[in-house]
């Protein structure tokens, strides 16, 4: 069976630097609600890499329910920020790295 999680680039739109303390104070909510949920692997800021803002891994049971909740990401819902879903095979010491 394969190991499959999901990766949302989260993309600054043209008004990103408008950005109120209330969607930052909405975004960190979600991710503590998805952490809470066993739903997230990781997530950071990508520094040095301009017009992204950063990434979420997502561990759903498809892309559908993953692409749902990139949909209600305060950053995308509030227009600050676009994303770009893909699907990331697992390479591991279980599945010999995908050898």
């Amino acid at each position: 069976m394969e190991n499959l999680m999901y990766m949302m680039l989260i993309k600054k739109s043209k008004t990103y630097n408008k950005i109120t303390k209330k969607v930052v104070t909405e975004h960190v909510e979600n991710i503590r609600k998805l952490d809470d949920e066993g739903k997230l692997e990781i997530c950071g800021v990508l520094k040095g890499y301009p017009g992204m803002a950063g990434m979420y891994i997502l561990k759903t049971e498809s892309f559908e329910e993953a692409e749902k909740l990139c949909n209600m990401e305060p950053l995308v819902t509030g227009g600050y920020a676009t994303y770009q879903l893909v699907t990331l095979q697992i390479a591991n010491r279980e599945n010999n790295y995908l050898l």
